[in-house]
């Protein structure tokens, strides 16, 4: 950027806070073809999870609902060489 020859490797990222309902999501997933499976971590029902998009294994963006602070490690997963185990993503809290 601007007169450096480093890439600009930002993740895409958004929050929203609507009432009882805080969401935070990272990285990007190009439509519902671009992603064969989505893991979720935590519950459903109490609205309290971390959601990640897969392909091949590998996480392409992941989304923490009432979950907080998890956005770095998020992130350490969607950069991994080496994806990560379904189960350990289940087991993500």
């Amino acid at each position: 950027m601007l007169g450096s020859e480093e890439p600009y490797d930002k993740l895409p990222y958004f929050f929203t806070d609507q009432y009882d309902l805080g969401m935070e999501y990272l990285g990007f997933v190009a439509g519902p073809d671009a992603y064969d499976e989505v893991v979720v971590s935590g519950s459903l029902e109490s609205l309290e999870f971390v959601a990640f998009w897969t392909k091949d294994g590998r996480v392409l963006a992941g989304m923490a609902v009432n979950t907080w602070d998890r956005m770095g490690e998020v992130e350490d997963l969607i950069r991994a060489k080496e994806p990560p185990s379904t189960e350990a993503l289940q087991s993500f809290r």
